[in-house]
Order: structure tokens, then sequence, then C-alpha cells
């Protein structure tokens, strides 16, 4: 069974907002891209919630729930019964939460359990507004992917690979109990090493090496979409790779200089599948290959065919 980006969308915060939420921003991007797939919420089977910077520092009820009913997912089941009554549950893994997400989807789709998954992502400063914080690395960003079935055998989505790499952790977010006073509900403390940007980029380059060699994909007719922990972070790798930097793509946050954007985390795979469709069709390429690093640090990639490819 073949599983396809049926639509995708990313939410900013409005001009107009006091402060950014994730439920706002993960439920605008999830109403939008069910609109541009021109299906109905009640259509949607699962909902889950990626992501790990939140308003407030709020963790507790899970966040999918809220999500679920900001966009008005199958909200009675009593009153609106449907044979694949949706339910929601949140999913954190950092940068990598978005694929593992997706290797979660193709195993519910296999089971026929559910014809339409929606997977969101959404970050936000625990004070509600990122620009407002200077040291802050993460950008205010909501993403959705709308996953179905593919109509074309071998299509979308390949298997779905993670693991860890050596050394300690190169980020740390936490609220620091010790220090945060009155605050608590709108600092955070993120603590990120010097080498981790070099670390990153090795366990990015060898990563994806060793996922092409696995699938029999091949690196120079492939599109290769990046998570960003830094502003230069395609470029880096296009050379370690050597491939052409066009073939890689690590967009920054839409209307930031692109030189200081700040980072997009969890829902960087979905902001470059949806700068990939700006620059052109998909099936320019044989292939697209996501590799996501993040704090572990940890990687994951995915290869997705495009259809007509």
């Amino acid at each position: 069974m073949s599983m396809v980006i049926a639509a995708a969308s990313i939410a900013l915060p409005r001009t107009a907002d006091t402060k950014a939420t994730t439920v706002r921003l993960a439920g605008r991007a999830a109403r939008e891209t069910l609109s541009a797939a021109g299906v109905s919420p009640d259509s949607v089977g699962m909902l889950i919630n990626t992501g790990v910077y939140r308003e407030a520092n709020r963790f507790e009820p899970a966040l999918a729930a809220m999500v679920q009913k900001e966009v008005g997912i199958n909200l009675d089941y009593l009153a609106d019964p449907v044979p694949n009554a949706a339910f929601s549950f949140d999913l954190m893994n950092g940068a990598c939460g978005v694929l593992n997400a997706v290797q979660v989807a193709q195993a519910v789709l296999d089971t026929a359990s559910a014809d339409r998954i929606l997977v969101t992502a959404a970050d936000v400063h625990p004070g509600g507004r990122a620009d407002a914080d200077p040291d802050y690395p993460y950008a205010d960003l909501g993403g959705a992917w709308l996953l179905a079935r593919g109509a074309e055998p071998g299509v979308g989505f390949g298997a779905v690979r993670w693991g860890n790499g050596s050394g300690p952790t190169g980020v740390a977010g936490y609220l620091d109990t010790a220090t945060m006073g009155g605050e608590g509900r709108r600092r955070i403390t993120v603590k990120r090493r010097a080498d981790r940007v070099p670390r990153l980029l090795d366990l990015a380059a060898s990563s994806a090496v060793a996922y092409a060699q696995e699938q029999s994909l091949d690196l120079r007719r492939s599109l290769l979409l990046s998570s960003r922990p830094c502003p230069d972070f395609a470029s880096l790798l296009a050379a370690r790779l050597d491939l052409d930097p066009a073939s890689v793509l690590a967009p920054g946050t839409p209307g930031e200089d692109p030189r200081r954007s700040r980072e997009p985390h969890t829902a960087a795979p979905i902001l470059g599948y949806l700068a990939a469709l700006d620059r052109g069709p998909l099936v320019a390429w044989e292939q697209v290959l996501f590799v996501s690093v993040g704090a572990g640090p940890s990687v994951a990639c995915a290869s997705y065919r495009p259809q007509g490819a």
C-alpha cells in the first residue's frame, strides 16, 4: 500500500494575534489543508500532533485533543457517528516528530482502520511571541499534512528510518525552576552546544548516504529536504554530500531574513515540502528524501516518490 501527501499547509501568527498558540497555529494549518484537499473534517480517521515548545509551557492535557476540537473533527460520537470515529494523540520527538508520525500513519493505513490521517506540527514561544525574545532560537510556526492512500503503486512515502548519533545532547530545552521566579509560564531555557551544527551535519550526511544505499536511491537524482539547525545548513549538507546546491533545500521561516531566520523546528519537513512545490513540480525529481536531525542527536529519514515521477 502506498501513502501520499494529499495536501499541506503552514500557519504563521497573525498580526492581530496578541499571542501565538500551538493549538491555533496547528488548527489553522489543518483547516487550510483539509480545504485544499476538498474534504470535510469528519473524513479524518486520526490526528497525530507533534511539537515541543508550547504556550505557557503547557504539557497536559494532550494538545492533540485541543487541535482536534479546533479543527472540528468528529466532536460528538453520539450525534455524528461515523465508521472511522477519529482519535488523536501527541507524538513528541522534536525535529524528527513529523517523520515519526509518518511511520505511525503508514502502519495505521496498512490496517485499513483509517482512510485519512492528519499530521500537525507547531511550536511557539512559551510567552506567545518568539520575535519578542531575541535569544529564543525557534520560530512560531504551525504546519499540517493530510496523508491518504495513493492511487498508484509505488508512489508516496517509502520506509522511515531513524536513529541516534553519539555524544551528548546538542540542545536542551527546559524550565529552570531555580531561576524562573514568577515567569515560569512565559520563559524557557534553551542551551545549545557550540559543536551542535557540525555534529548534526555529520549525522545528516551519513544517514542520508546509508538510507540511499539501503533503499537503492540515487542522491544525484533526488531532492533532499532537510531540517535547518542553522541558516546555511542546506549549503553545508550539499557540499558534504557533493551534490548540486539546488538539490538540497532547508528553507527558513517565511517572512524572516533568511540569513538570520529562526529555526522552523518541528514543522520543517512540511515547510520544506511546500517550498519545494513552490519551486516547481516534484516529478522533475526521481525521489524526494526527507532528512530531519534534532537535539538527541537524533535523525529520521524517509523517501517520497511523487505521483507521476
